[in-house]
């Protein structure tokens, strides 16, 4: 009989697809892909091979599978997209009025590697609303079962009508950019993964709020295209020839990433350079390569502050796509290895609108990129963070309080304008962080799902020191890249980090913390409401026997004055936070006294020979989400000012009341 243990290792390299192997696993790598495509500019169409390579992550046995075709979308008005959107939006065209701008995606063969057709069986579904026009989900029964820990090979070959103009993809004169733009397995979620009790799909139906949530793997991807065209991919360039007198193919490979992107067009200038073992490319139009100075300093910066703090970028090359004008739909997005910005000639460099861009999207390369949350399920962790992250990278690299606006003597900086973008919501209330991102029914989804996030994040790293945030975030990155987190994997760090630093000084855990600011939607504003000194005298009046009345003493000097000084704040929102307030008396003296917050009201009293001057609530500005900056702080006038002040009001007034009897005479 063979060697058990020969047998064994024989059966397990067997298993593994070793094409995949080039370079050290980082993932579990589920959905491996292996895609020829062909791109027909006369058509505007697609036509391709797949070789989905599909492990099972569970101990279920799977008779299904799950697809997203989010080229359906934008197939008609029917579409949950579109109904969502109210109409699908063109730019700098008429797609829908003028041409046929529409797509579809369609399978037109499917087999399993057994040979078995399994396109019989295949039809869409509508997990999400019941929208039965809906088709950016197809179900695939599967006649061979894959068991526990098993793996299938699919093969299909599909095409697609690509989309004139459309948010995030499609084509635009001789510029395409293609995202979310093949039919892509969804997610097996195993027992245990974030909220399954049991194994189950998840596959939601594409939204026009919210992108995608996808598996790990390896993509191998030829792209034929027309000679002269320039192609820009995730991963990297593993071969380029020429296929015929026509047409070029590029083949990319990308290795432990839940998505694939690219991008051609035959006016691209690439630009390049390098940070450690980065190969950087910037792709961009005729015109645009001055901003190059600005990208690939921007994207050094972010790729040096994330190495720092969080763990370095694992992939060996990161393109950049700065689309022209007619190709703006597609800016300022994100996927594995590549990103797009903005940039406009006309808008002045201190206007920092480019660089913004940059950080945000390159953030995304760790969330939601690596530690791969559902975007569309819990966008909090995805863009939430990664607005946190821009604020930090931006304040540090561009100034902290002109790293959004630097331009003819006005300055603003990234978090300061986050938390303005919050505050200025019509109805704060709208939403809280917890909502799917199709839930945003009417409106706040970026003001919450990002701004919001963004302040209560900066909160909860004043309340708990930089220091401590900053280790939960790296705890958070090094259990959680390459896998599927949840909200409650993120508070139990949270938690674990904070008892750890902390000990119980802020209860027993941050609890109290996530449902007021995650799971609620109320307001946090605090007032420093009033300051008073009253002078101590010695008792007088009938203190004794009723015949004795005990005059007020008569001033003795300034010396041997003694004041009751007394501070009191105010809880105007609902959100209770601990809180400090900074007191200062007039000889220059300075108390910062602790405030749990969850009263209505509290009062700090001081009896001694000096008044309070000025006091300030949160002075180091920690309590991010104080709605209103503006009432923390207090001065106290001294009385004879304040004498004078208010006479001068009353004769005012009452020259009013004159005049106004006179004419009643």
């Amino acid at each position: 009989m063979r060697h058990p243990l020969l047998l064994g290792v024989l059966l397990l390299l067997l298993s593994i697809d070793i094409s995949a192997q080039s370079s050290p696993v980082l993932s579990p790598r589920t959905a491996n892909y292996d895609m020829q495509i062909r791109l027909d500019t006369e058509k505007k169409k697609l036509y391709a091979k797949t070789t989905l390579l599909w492990r099972n992550p569970s101990q279920d046995t799977i008779r299904e599978l799950q697809f997203h075709l989010y080229y359906n979308a934008f197939k008609n008005t029917e579409s949950t997209f579109a109904k969502e959107a109210g109409g699908l939006p063109s730019l700098l065209t008429n797609a829908w009025g003028d041409e046929c701008g529409w797509s579809w995606s369609e399978i037109t063969q499917i087999k399993d590697e057994y040979g078995n057709d399994l396109s019989g069986g295949m039809h869409f579904i509508q997990p999400d609303d019941n929208n039965t026009s809906d088709q950016t989900v197809l179900r695939v029964p599967l006649q061979q079962t894959v068991l526990p820990d098993g793996q299938i090979r699919i093969v299909y070959e599909w095409e697609a009508k690509i989309p004139k103009t459309m948010i995030r993809t499609g084509y635009n004169m001789d510029f395409y950019f293609f995202a979310q733009w093949f039919p892509k397995v969804g997610v097996y979620e195993a027992a245990g993964v974030r909220y399954a009790k049991k194994g189950q799909w998840n596959c939601h139906q594409y939204h026009a709020s919210g992108e995608y949530y996808s598996d790990f793997g390896v993509y191998n991807v030829e792209l034929i295209v027309p000679q002269g065209y320039v192609v820009g991919a995730s991963g990297v360039l593993t071969a380029k020839k020429d296929v015929d007198e026509k047409n070029t193919s590029w083949t990319f490979k990308a290795e432990d990433v839940i998505d694939f992107t690219w991008t051609t067009s035959p006016h691209f200038i690439v630009q390049e350079e390098k940070w450690k073992d980065v190969d950087i490319k910037l792709l961009c139009y005729p015109g645009h390569e001055h901003f190059g100075d600005r990208y690939f300093r921007t994207v050094k910066n972010s790729l040096a502050f994330m190495d720092e703090y969080l763990g370095p970028y694992p992939y060996s090359s990161l393109t950049i796509v700065d689309p022209p004008i007619h190709g703006l739909f597609t800016g300022g997005m994100e996927y594995p290895t590549l990103f797009t910005s903005i940039s406009l000639c006309f808008i002045p460099a201190g206007i920092k609108t480019t660089e913004t861009l940059i950080v945000h999207e390159f953030v995304h390369q760790y969330f939601m990129q690596m530690v791969a949350t559902h975007e569309v399920e819990e966008p909090w962790m995805d863009e939430g963070i990664t607005t946190y992250y821009e604020g930090r990278i931006m304040d540090k690299y561009e100034g902290i309080e002109s790293s959004v606006v630097d331009w003819m003597g006005i300055k603003v900086g990234n978090a300061a304008y986050n938390r303005s973008e919050f505050m200025a919501i019509d109805n704060i209330k709208i939403a809280d962080n917890s909502y799917k991102s199709w839930e945003y029914k009417h409106g706040g989804y970026s003001r919450i799902a990002y701004n919001k996030t963004a302040v209560w994040l900066k909160t909860l790293e004043g309340l708990i020191g930089q220091s401590t945030f900053d280790k939960i975030m790296k705890t958070y990155f090094d259990r959680w890249q390459f896998k599927h987190p949840c909200k409650d994997d993120f508070i139990e760090i949270v938690n674990e980090v904070v008892r750890a630093d902390h000990k119980d000084r802020f209860g027993e855990d941050m609890q109290w913390f996530f449902d007021q600011v995650l799971e609620g939607s109320d307001m946090c504003d605090y007032k420093l409401a009033s300051i008073s000194n009253q002078e101590i005298t010695a008792p007088a009046g009938f203190l004794g026997a009723e015949n004795e009345c005990v005059m007020p003493a008569a001033p003795d000097g300034q010396a041997d004055k003694s004041y009751r000084s007394k501070v009191i704040l105010h809880r105007l929102g609902e959100v209770k936070l601990p809180v400090e307030v900074k007191i200062t008396f007039d000889n220059g003296d300075e108390v910062v006294e602790y405030w749990d917050g969850l009263s209505r009201s509290v009062d700090f009293t001081f009896v001694g020979p000096h008044q309070i001057s000025a006091a300030e609530i949160d002075p180091d500005r920690k309590l991010w989400l104080d709605a209103n900056w503006l009432n923390n702080s207090y001065t106290f006038e001294k009385q004879s000012k304040g004498i004078r002040k208010y006479f001068s009001r009353f004769l005012t007034n009452l020259q009013h009341i004159m005049e106004s009897i006179n004419i009643l005479i």
